[in-house]
C-alpha cells in the first residue's frame, strides 16, 4: 500500500509499504477513504517533536471503514464507517479514568498514531485501544462532516470545554487557522456575550467574517487595545491561545484581565518564558498540554444534530497520490487554505 511517511528531518516521501496486520486482540484495520494534513504534521516535517519516529506513516486526523478487529474489540464490527481519534487511550488506567487520555499509561495510549507508530496518511491503518480509539460515524453524516472529528475539532471542543467560559465573559481567541476556528465553532456552543478573534491573514480574517458574522475579529497590533475597548474589567475574561508564536503567548496574557483563565492550545516550535515580574498581581490561571480527545462521540452527536459544520474548513481537496503538493500547498499557507481533504 502507499504510505507518506516521515524520512528525517524536512523529507517526507510517499513509499510502498505492507498492509498493517492485527498485533493485539485489541487492534482494529481501518481502510482510509478520507484523511486530513495538520499542523502537528508539519512540526513533525521540521523537527519540532522529539518523540516522532523516522520511518514512521505521517498522519492522525481520518475518517475509514472497518476492515478487521481483533477478538476483544466490542465496540465497532467490520464494515463501520467511523472516526479515528488523534489518541488511542486505553480507558482504565488513572488518567483515563480522570478524562486525561493524552497521558494515558498503555505504551500506546496518548498521541501515538502517525508520531510513534504509523498513521493514516495511507491506504491502511491499525488503530490500537480500538475500543477507545474509533467512534462509528451516523449515517446521516459524510465523510466530511466527520473528518475533523478525531484532531482539530477535538482540540478546539476540550479547550472550550476547560476554559470554563461563561456567558457574561469576553473571550479572545489568538489565530484563525483550522485549529482556531475549530475552537471559535466550540466557544459559540457556550454562548459568550463577545467573542474577538486575533489573526494576521487577510484569507483568515476574511473566512471568519464570511462564516461568524458576529465575531469581531482584529490583528494582532491593535489587539489589545481593542480587547481592552470591548471588556468590562480591564481585559478578555477568557484568552484561548491557538495560533503558537512567540508573540502570541506574550499577547495571550497580556490581552487578559486579572484572574483570568489563559488556555494554551498552541504547539510551539522552541520554548516560551513566562515572564512572572512582569505579570505579577494579574493572578492569571494557565490551563495547557496537548487535547484530551474523549469527547468525539459528542462532538459526532452534535453535527449529527446540526449545531457544528466544519465542512467549510475543507478549502482544498488532493488525491493520496498529490500528496506533497498538498503539504507544500498546505504549509506555505496559499490560496486561501485552511483545511486540506486527502482522497484514499
Amino acid at each position: 500500500m502507499k504510505a507518506y511517511t516521515y524520512i528525517e528531518q524536512n523529507k517526507f516521501a510517499l513509499l510502498d509499504k505492507e498492509k498493517p496486520q492485527l498485533l493485539e486482540q485489541t487492534d482494529a484495520i481501518v481502510k482510509v477513504t478520507l484523511a486530513s494534513i495538520c499542523s502537528s504534521d508539519i512540526h513533525i516535517k521540521h523537527g519540532a517533536v522529539p518523540r516522532a519516529v523516522p520511518g514512521i506513516t505521517v498522519g492522525h486526523e481520518m475518517v475509514g471503514i472497518v476492515e478487521e478487529v481483533g477478538s476483544a474489540v466490542t465496540t465497532v464490527k467490520k464494515g463501520d464507517r467511523v472516526t479515528v481519534n488523534v489518541e488511542t487511550f486505553c480507558g482504565e488506567c488513572f488518567y483515563c479514568k480522570h478524562g486525561y487520555v493524552n497521558n494515558c499509561t498503555d505504551q500506546n495510549g496518548g498521541w501515538a498514531l502517525g508520531c510513534r507508530i504509523d498513521g493514516g496518511q495511507a491506504e491502511y491503518v491499525r488503530v490500537p485501544l480500538a475500543n477507545t480509539g474509533l467512534n462509528k460515524i451516523p449515517d446521516s453524516v459524510s465523510d466530511e462532516q466527520a473528518l475533523l472529528v478525531g484532531d482539530v475539532l477535538a482540540t478546539g471542543y476540550w479547550a472550550a470545554r476547560i476554559s470554563e467560559i461563561k456567558e457574561e465573559d469576553t473571550v479572545l481567541i489568538i489565530g484563525a487557522g483550522p485549529t482556531g476556528i475549530c475552537t471559535l465553532i466550540s466557544v459559540l456552543l457556550k454562548n459568550p456575550k463577545k467573542i474577538i478573534v486575533c489573526e494576521t491573514d487577510e484569507n483568515r480574517i476574511t473566512f471568519v467574517k464570511k462564516h461568524y458574522p458576529d465575531v469581531i475579529t482584529v490583528k494582532p497590533e491593535c489587539c489589545q487595545e481593542v480587547v481592552l475597548a470591548k471588556s468590562e474589567h480591564g481585559g478578555a475574561d477568557v484568552v484561548l491561545e491557538v495560533a503558537g508564536a512567540d508573540s502570541t503567548f506574550e499577547l495571550a496574557w497580556k490581552c487578559a484581565r486579572p484572574n483570568a483563565i489563559v488556555t494554551v492550545v498552541a504547539l510551539y516550535e522552541k520554548p516560551q518564558i513566562l515572564p512572572l515580574p512582569d505579570m505579577y498581581g494579574k493572578n492569571l490561571i494557565f490551563k495547557t498540554g496537548g487535547v484530551d480527545g474523549c469527547d468525539c462521540e459528542e462532538t459526532l452527536a452534535l453535527i449529527e444534530a446540526g449545531k457544528i459544520d466544519t465542512t467549510p474548513l475543507i478549502t482544498h481537496t488532493y488525491s493520496l497520490s498529490q500528496i506533497k503538493e498538498a503539504y507544500d500547498l498546505f504549509e506555505n499557507k496559499r490560496d486561501g487554505v485552511i483545511k486540506v481533504a486527502i482522497t484514499i
